[in-house]
Order: C-alpha cells, then structure tokens, then sequence
C-alpha cells in the first residue's frame, strides 16, 4: 500500500484518520488539532472566567483521564487563570469503582491536582451496591444517574467551585439526544445539547446551582481514546458492572452503526438537537430548587430526595415512578426514621470533613 501523508504538515506519515473531517495526519498534527479545537471550544463557549476554581469530575475512565490533562495543558499553554481540582465520585461498586479510584488517585499525583473523593455512603447512607440489592439491576443507572449528578454539585460546593467541568463527548451528547427523542422527552431534548447546564434561561443572571460545562462537547469518544494511548495516559477501561443492560448501552450501538454508513453522524445529531425549537404555547418544567436538600430541581421535590425517600421508606420502586406519587410529602416529613435522609438538616459537610 503507498504509504500516505500527513495532510496537514504534508511531511509524515499519517497514523490517524479523523472521522469528523476525513484528514490523515500525524502523531504530533493530530495533537495539535484536538488540543486546539477543545481549546476553541472553551473560549466560544466562555466556559471559564479567570480566577474560577473548577471541580473537574474524574472518574478515572478515558474520558474524565483526557479531560484533567488538557485543561491542565490548555489552562498553562493560554493562561486561562484557573484553579483547578479533581472531583471524584464513590459510587460504592465494589470490585468497579474501588479499582477505578485507584487510577483517579494517580491522576491526581501525576498531574498535581488536588483530589476530592465524596461517596454515595456519606451523603445519601446507600451505596450503589445496596441499593442494587434493593431495587434489582433493571432501573440501577436511573438511581446512579441522578444520585451522582447531585453529588458533584454537593462536592463542588464544599470545594467552593464556580464550575464542574464533565468529560461527556460528543458521542454521548448524541446518545442522549436520540434517547430524548425516542422517549420524547422534548423538556430535556432542549437542555441536552447545552454546552452550559444549570443556568437560568429566564434570567441569565441569576444562575441555579453551580453552572456544568462539557469542553468535549464537540469531540468524538474515538479521539479521545487514540489521545489517551498516544500520550500513555493512565485511565481505567473496565465497563461498570451493572451497566450491560443499561437504555443507553442499546442506543450507542444503534449510533456506532449509523456512524459505519455516515461518519459525520453524531455532529449531524448534535447540530440537529441545537437547531430543535419548541412551540411557544408548550408548558415546559421551569427550574427552581428543591424543598427539601436546596439543590436544583424542575420538581417541587427533587428526583433525588424521592429517591431516597423510597429506598429508606422501603418502597424503591417509589424513586422510578411519576413524581406526582410523592406530591404529598411535606418538609421535614418521616425524617426521623433515618439519620441519613436528604430532607433532614444534618450537616453533612461538617462529617466528611472529619
């Protein structure tokens, strides 16, 4: 075969092939474009304003692994002015979450970052290994999902951090997308393509919760893997265990077919959903806080609060259903019957100080 090119620097030999725009570049072209369009990413999206301390979320897998080392390198290289700290949250799977804790810690030597580790044990009295005892491995990630996206702001507020920057990619953003439409789910279908969540869209001022940005927003989870194996980043690859039969285990592989036929499909997905307009007459859930823990909500309550309340009222299932099932639940109502309950005024900051 004739060996090609690199079609950027048109010296050397090429070892990637980008999917995104069908170049073939080098080892060293291909760091300069993903570096540079992350980069890119950021400062159009004003993600970041100088002095804010980030919680970058690390879970030790590719995405999170990649992620600490460029804002790391793009915050030295263009003087972004930030502070950065590594964030990581302890699900409580053992034999899954244990190992990847591991490489989460080195992470943090290698790149010298501060690390926070906060656990599901700490601030909801579950971890997620109960909780599966609890509920059955069917609706496990829903309880995850939403448990985690709390505790990171939780970790981010004790942190005193202006922002939480994630590792999703463009790959998940599409995933979630498409999720959205086959459930049609159009409430969040609008909010899933923001590169900023958690910001008020009546009044941009004033802002709910700490604000969340994705600097992967437009990076494709393939390139992040070559960049991770050519820069010999450390990162956990082993799938969680209880996620094989997850929704959206079943929608990335209908993506990664249609990716086979048109590779430009998970930025055509994405640039679809940022195009999507909702009626003006449509009644959408309006953010606000919960009345219990204080954190963001669409819900009076949030997911969850009713979530816990479920699991130590012994009804779990109470967690999955429609948040109409809890309308009734007052304050402060049957918190005696756990020490751990969000609703309760427990100083929870003060026990994971010590």
């Amino acid at each position: 075969m004739p060996i090609v090119k690199c079609s950027r620097c048109k010296v050397v030999r090429a070892n990637v092939k980008r999917s995104k725009t069908a170049d073939c570049l080098c080892k060293e072209c291909f760091f300069y474009c993903f570096e540079t369009e992350i980069h890119e990413t950021i400062t159009k999206g004003n993600l970041f304003k100088r002095g804010d301390t980030v919680a970058i979320g690390a879970s030790g897998g590719k995405d999170s692994t990649v992620l600490a080392y460029i804002m790391k390198l793009l915050n030295e290289r263009h003087d972004y002015g930030l502070n950065l700290e590594l964030l990581s949250i302890d699900e409580g799977i053992t034999g899954y979450r244990d190992d990847s804790l591991e490489t989460v810690k080195q992470n943090g030597i290698d790149y010298a970052l501060p690390l926070k580790i906060l656990s599901y044990e700490d601030l909801y009295g579950w971890t997620m290994d109960q909780i599966v005892k609890a509920t059955g491995v069917k609706n496990n990630c829903t309880f995850c999902g939403v448990f985690r996206r709390q505790a990171l702001e939780r970790g981010a507020s004790l942190l005193k951090c202006n922002v939480i920057a994630t590792g999703h990619n463009a790959d998940d953003i599409a995933e979630t997308i498409l999720m959205n439409i086959l459930r049609g789910d159009i409430s969040r279908l609008g909010r899933s393509t923001n590169i900023v969540s958690n910001s008020n869209d009546d009044d941009p001022d004033l802002s709910l919760g700490i604000p969340r940005c994705k600097p992967f927003k437009y990076t494709y989870e393939k390139e992040i893997v070559l960049y991770a194996r050519f820069k010999n980043l450390l990162y956990f690859s082993t799938e969680c265990i209880y996620s094989p039969n997850a929704y959206r285990g079943h929608v990335r592989v209908f993506l990664k077919e249609l990716e086979k036929i048109r590779p430009s499909i998970i930025l055509d997905i994405i640039h679809s959903g940022e195009c999507v307009q909702v009626r003006s007459t449509e009644r959408l859930p309006m953010k606000g806080t919960c009345e219990r823990c204080g954190f963001i909500s669409s819900q009076r309550i949030c997911k969850a609060c009713v979530m816990l309340e479920g699991l130590n009222s012994g009804l779990p299932k109470l967690g999955i259903s429609k948040s109409s099932r809890i309308k009734g639940i007052k304050r402060n109502e049957n918190c005696e019957r756990s020490s751990n309950c969000a609703c309760k005024n427990m100083d929870i900051e003060d026990q994971i100080k010590q």
